[in-house]
């Protein structure tokens, strides 16, 4: 069963920075890509960001040029450092893993933006 464990979330003022962590049970080379999704409050779970295996990634336009992705294939974790944050991405993160038909989720970590 592979489990996918989040942390970093936390309250931050607007402006500040956050960097969430997703540490998987397993190499991450099995997977063809890992990301992050959240769910605000009465809203649906959105994608933030991706990353493939290949290193290729990809970004919800309102967080283009303030979150970044990455990878350490060595430590089986992605990471999503999120700058200059805004109270609009208070959400709940969710590390995701998918691997040919299969998705796998991680339970969440909240952030809050607020001052």
């Amino acid at each position: 069963q592979v489990q996918l464990v989040e942390s970093g979330g936390g309250l931050v003022q607007p402006g500040g920075s956050l960097r969430l962590s997703c540490a998987a049970s397993e190499t991450i080379f099995s997977f063809n890509s890992m990301g992050w999704y959240r769910q605000a409050p009465g809203k649906q779970r959105e994608l933030v960001a991706t990353i493939t295996s290949g290193g290729n990634t990809n970004y919800v336009n309102s967080v283009l040029g303030r979150f970044t992705i990455s990878r350490d294939n060595a430590k089986n974790t992605v990471y999503l450092q999120m700058n200059s944050l805004k109270p609009e991405d208070t959400a709940v993160y969710y590390c995701n893993a998918a691997r040919d038909l299969w998705d796998y989720w991680g339970k969440g970590t909240l952030v809050t933006v607020s001052s």
